[in-house]
């Protein structure tokens, strides 16, 4: 990762030494000459400005593909070797399943009115909600992995077959996350489904973390059952 971004951080480098030159170059053309063409020059070096600015374009896009993909790559690379393994133990399987039985027949604004009730108890005194969440044993057998993996792993929650929270790590701000990339492109699109958010910087650490979402599927079966969602921090990948 730290060559990768080395590497395309001196590219990007060059490139923006490059489009400066080209730009002081245009204009020092538009400056001399002869002033009967006065009118025509600074068209020739608007052009010459614009061509620079889309060849520049042209040749940093590639670079800021290269580099996530390298992102995402490492990050696949890390959930095939670290978290994978454990998706199919019977703790993670049963609690999705018995979720699943139970929230099956909830209407759409049953399921906004459970999400809008955890937004007010996250960071409320009271919150039975959130404390019998964090009691379950799935989310104690998440806890558990994420202290094991010493700090790579930030958070980790796993989703049901309509978005809702089964077990988690640490407290989410909300409880449905079927509205959001992280389930609509791993549960939502079928079994063996990895998605990598992009990376952001936590303004309150300074570390650079991304998300990585898995769907779960039933291993006697195939059927894709939920999802998970890992933490990642990028700084000790």
């Amino acid at each position: 990762m730290v060559e990768a971004v080395g590497t395309f951080g001196l590219a990007i480098a060059g490139a923006g030494r490059w489009l400066i030159t080209g730009i002081r170059v245009a204009r020092e053309q538009t400056n001399s000459g002869d002033r009967s063409k006065t009118e025509e020059k600074p068209m020739r070096s608007k052009l010459s400005v614009a061509s620079l600015l889309i060849a520049g374009v042209t040749f940093i896009a590639p670079l800021t593909a290269v580099a996530g993909e390298a992102h995402v790559a490492q990050i696949k690379d890390f959930i095939a070797r670290n978290v994978e393994s454990w998706l199919s133990d019977p703790v993670v399987i049963n609690a999705i399943k018995q979720q699943n039985a139970k929230t099956s027949e909830l209407s759409q604004a049953d399921i906004e009115r459970l999400d809008r009730d955890w937004r007010a108890q996250a960071t409320a005194f009271d919150k039975p909600l959130v404390d019998e969440m964090l009691a379950r044993e799935l989310s104690k057998f998440l806890m558990a992995k994420k202290n094991q993996s010493r700090g790579l792993i930030t958070e980790m929650f796993v989703m049901d077959a309509k978005g809702l929270n089964v077990g988690q790590s640490d407290v989410t701000s909300d409880y449905w996350q079927g509205d959001e990339a992280k389930w609509q492109k791993t549960y939502g699109t079928g079994p063996g489904q990895v998605f990598v958010d992009r990376a952001e910087k936590d303004e309150s650490t300074e570390a650079r973390q991304s998300q990585a979402s898995i769907t779960i599927s039933d291993p006697a079966t195939g059927e894709p059952l939920g999802a998970i969602t890992v933490g990642i921090d990028l700084d000790l990948l």
